[in-house]
C-alpha cells in the first residue's frame, strides 16, 4: 500500500486542478490489479455524501414546521421546477434537472474552501458531463421522432443545392454543445480559482512585509474578499446556467426546434 506525499502549500495557481493519487493497492489477483484513489475520486465521494447528507437534514416528512434547511431546499425545488416547466414544458426530467444542477453547484462550493479540490475544473468531469448528455439528448430525440429527427438540421425553406452545406454547419452546430457546454463550466470556474489563487498569494507575500505594508495591504485585502464572495456567487450562476442549457437541449430534441 503507497501513500502518496503531497506539499500543503501550493506553489503554482495551475497545480490546484492537478488529478494526483491519493492511495494505491495492488493486488496479484486474476493477474494484475492496481486499485488508486485520486482527488477527484475522494472529492466526488464527499460531493455525494454532502448532497444526501444537506436533503436528509432538509426532510421535512415527520415534522409540523418546515426547518430551515427544509424551506431552502423548498424554495431550490420551486425554483427548478418553474424552469423546467417554462423550458421543457414536462416534469418528468425534474429529477434529473435537480440532481444535475446541486451536483454542479455543491462542486463548485466545495472546491472554494481553501487547499480542497474543484472536480469542476477536471475536463474530465465537465466536458464528460457535456458528452454524455449530448448524447442522451439525441437519443431522446431519436426515440420520439425517430428518422424524422435528422429533419432538425434542415433548416425549412432551404433550397436544395445548399442542403448539403447547411447539414454539415448544424451538424458541426449540434456536435458543438458538446464542447461548449462543459467548457463554458470548466473556464469560468479555473479563471476564478487561478485569480483567486494568485491575489492570496501576493496578499500573503505583502502581510509578511512589515507593519506599515501591513496596513497598506487591508485596501486589497478587502478587494480580495469581494472577488471571494463573487466566486462564490459564480458557483450558484455557473450551475443555474449549466442546467438552462441542459433543458434547452432536451426542448431541442423534443420539439425540433
Amino acid at each position: 500500500m503507497l501513500l502518496n506525499n503531497t506539499n500543503l502549500f501550493i506553489n503554482s495557481p495551475l497545480e490546484q486542478f492537478e488529478v494526483t493519487n491519493l492511495l494505491s493497492f495492488n493486488a496479484p489477483l486474476f493477474g494484475y490489479i492496481s486499485f488508486t484513489i485520486t482527488n477527484l475520486a475522494l472529492y466526488t465521494a464527499i460531493i455525494f455524501s454532502v448532497i444526501v447528507g444537506l436533503h436528509f437534514l432538509g426532510n421535512n416528512d415527520t415534522k409540523l414546521l418546515p426547518s430551515k434547511w427544509s424551506i431552502l431546499f423548498e424554495s431550490f425545488f420551486a425554483s427548478i421546477n418553474s424552469m423546467v416547466r417554462e423550458q421543457i414544458g414536462r416534469e418528468i426530467y425534474l429529477p434529473f434537472i435537480y440532481s444535475l444542477f446541486f451536483f454542479i453547484l455543491v462542486s463548485n462550493l466545495v472546491g472554494n474552501i481553501p487547499y480542497s479540490f474543484t472536480i469542476t475544473t477536471s475536463v474530465i468531469v465537465s466536458i464528460g458531463l457535456s458528452f454524455t448528455i449530448l448524447i442522451g439528448v439525441t437519443i431522446l430525440g431519436l426515440y420520439i421522432h425517430k428518422i424524422h429527427f435528422f429533419s432538425f438540421f434542415i433548416p425549412a425553406g432551404t433550397p436544395l443545392a445548399l442542403v448539403p452545406l447547411l447539414v454539415l454547419i448544424e451538424l458541426i452546430s449540434y456536435l458543438a454543445r458538446a464542447f461548449s457546454l462543459g467548457i463554458r463550466l470548466f473556464a469560468n470556474v479555473v479563471a476564478g480559482h487561478t485569480l483567486l489563487k494568485i491575489l492570496s498569494t501576493f496578499l500573503f507575500k505583502m502581510f509578511s512585509g512589515g507593519l506599515i505594508i501591513f496596513i497598506l495591504t487591508l485596501l486589497p485585502f478587502a478587494l480580495f474578499l469581494a472577488i471571494t464572495g463573487l466566486e462564490l456567487a459564480v458557483s450558484f450562476i455557473q450551475a443555474y446556467v449549466f442546467v438552462l442549457l441542459v433543458c434547452s437541449y432536451i426542448k431541442d430534441a423534443i420539439e425540433l426546434h
